[in-house]
């Protein structure tokens, strides 16, 4: 959780330097984050970032893992917003669409988050610090292949629908949050109900294609 305050427990100084860099972060994307104005918020020096991250790079990457945990977070509450009633079939589809319009809410939501949630630590270092947790399967993509494995045992996908479907998820409900944070759909983001609707359909049309 991101506090502002600005004092931490002895021994706890890298989760509150994380927890401050997500705070800056969230108005500021990646750009922001500085070793001296992370440390400065909660009240020491630079140098004793050093002793819990080798450098700036390392102290992005490790808040970029927090910022994935986040977007797994709001995926998870589209995906858990499933009537009680809801058969096998309905609650594999209700998941699959949770994944994506969660994923697009988020990004519209928190894009200084968003943008570091997508950053890719595949090119960390050994020496890294942050290495020991770059191996891990990014918590949102997981919910993707869950998701897609989920609409499999629910008989709504064949295995064959199944193969390389997370690539068409991710690169269709990706690609209109980047239109949408980014692109030529960015003066339309403060119109909810148009960009709910927006992404609604990109979310449905997509299943629909991998079920074709």
């Amino acid at each position: 959780m991101v506090t502002g305050k600005r004092s931490y427990h002895h021994g706890n100084l890298r989760t509150a330097l994380v927890e401050a860099g997500l705070k800056v972060a969230r108005d500021g994307g990646a750009a922001a984050l500085g070793l001296r104005e992370v440390t400065r918020s909660v009240g020491v020096t630079p140098n004793a970032a050093y002793r819990h991250f080798a450098d700036r790079r390392a102290l992005v990457l490790a808040v970029a893992a927090q910022a994935q945990d986040l977007l797994a977070r709001a995926m998870l509450d589209r995906m858990n917003a499933v009537p009680p009633e809801a058969d096998a079939a309905e609650r594999a589809l209700r998941h699959l669409r949770g994944v994506g319009l969660g994923y697009v809410h988020f990004a519209l939501a928190e894009p200084g988050w968003f943008e570091l949630a997508i950053l890719t630590q595949d090119d960390s270092r050994e020496d890294d610090p942050a290495a020991a947790s770059d191996s891990r399967v990014p918590p949102p993509y997981q919910l993707l292949l869950d998701a897609l494995d989920g609409m499999v045992t629910a008989g709504l996908l064949t295995p064959g629908q199944r193969e390389n479907a997370e690539w068409a998820c991710w690169s269709a409900v990706h690609g209109f949050a980047d239109l949408a944070t980014r692109g030529p759909l960015i003066h339309q983001r403060e119109d909810a109900r148009t960009m709910e609707r927006l992404a609604a359909h990109v979310v449905d049309a997509i299943i629909a294609g991998i079920r074709a």
